[in-house]
C-alpha cells in the first residue's frame, strides 16, 4: 500500500499595490525549499473545513476578515518531494486594510503577479490559474468589490481592471459599461484633490458577489 497523501490549503491573497495587481507570498525560512517564495497556506488535519482553514490563514496573514474567498481548485503534484493534494482558494482583499505579520522568519511580502521570485511547490501554475480566473470573472460579476475600498471614482475602479488585465481600457467606454450594469451606483460625495475638479464617488450596489 502507498502512503496516504498529505492534504494542504493554500490561498493566493491578491491587492493592487502601487496600481498593480500583487499576490502575498512567505519566504520560507526552512526546508524543503528553503529561500523560495511560497503562498500562505499548511497541512489540513482535518479538524476544522478547508474553508474555515483558509480564512484562518488569510486572517492570520492579513489581519482582515470578510474577505472575498474563493475555491480555486484541487490539484495532486504541486510538491514533486512527496504525494500530495492541495485545495487552492483565492482571496481579494483592500490594500489599506493589509497588516502583514513583522517577523523576520517566514517574512510575508507583496509581489507583482508579472514579476514573481523563484516560487515553492509549482505555485506557479497556482498564481497563473488565480489571475486567469479572477480576470476572466470581471466580465460577468461584480468581483472588483473585494480590491477597493467602500467608495470609489470610476477611474479608482478602471485602474483596479487595468491592473488585473495588465492592459489599458477606453474611458468613456469603461465609465458607459459600468454604470450600465447596476453592479455600481453613483453617491452624492465628491472627493477633492488639489486643483482637479472634484470626482464623483461610487460604490458597489452589493458587496455580496452577484453574477450579472
Amino acid at each position: 500500500m502507498g502512503t496516504a497523501p498529505v492534504v494542504a490549503t493554500i490561498v493566493v491573497i491578491f491587492a493592487i499595490v502601487e496600481a498593480r495587481l500583487q499576490v502575498l507570498l512567505i519566504h520560507r525560512s526552512a526546508p524543503p525549499e528553503q529561500d523560495a517564495w511560497a503562498l500562505p497556506g499548511g497541512t489540513w488535519d482535518g479538524s476544522e473545513s478547508l474553508e474555515a482553514s483558509a480564512q484562518r490563514k488569510l486572517v492570520q496573514e492579513t489581519g482582515a476578515s470578510d474577505l472575498y474567498l474563493e475555491q480555486l481548485f484541487t490539484m495532486s503534484g504541486l510538491d514533486n518531494a512527496q504525494p500530495s493534494v492541495a485545495v487552492a482558494y483565492f482571496a481579494l482583499i483592500e490594500a489599506s486594510k493589509v497588516r502583514l505579520r513583522e517577523e523576520e522568519a517566514w517574512h510575508p511580502a507583496w509581489h507583482p503577479v508579472d514579476e514573481l521570485p523563484r516560487l515553492a511547490f509549482n505555485n506557479n501554475r497556482v498564481i497563473a490559474q488565480a489571475v486567469a480566473r479572477v480576470g476572466a470573472k470581471l466580465d460577468y460579476t461584480n468581483i472588483a468589490y473585494g480590491l477597493l475600498p467602500d467608495l470609489f471614482t470610476i477611474r479608482e475602479l478602471q485602474a483596479t481592471y487595468e491592473a488585473i488585465l495588465r492592459r489599458p481600457l477606453d474611458r468613456r467606454n469603461f465609465r458607459k459599461r459600468m454604470i450600465s450594469t447596476g453592479i455600481i451606483e453613483a453617491t452624492e460625495e465628491l472627493r477633492r484633490r488639489g486643483a482637479h475638479r472634484p470626482a464623483q464617488l461610487f460604490r458597489f450596489t452589493s458587496k455580496l458577489p452577484v453574477v450579472l
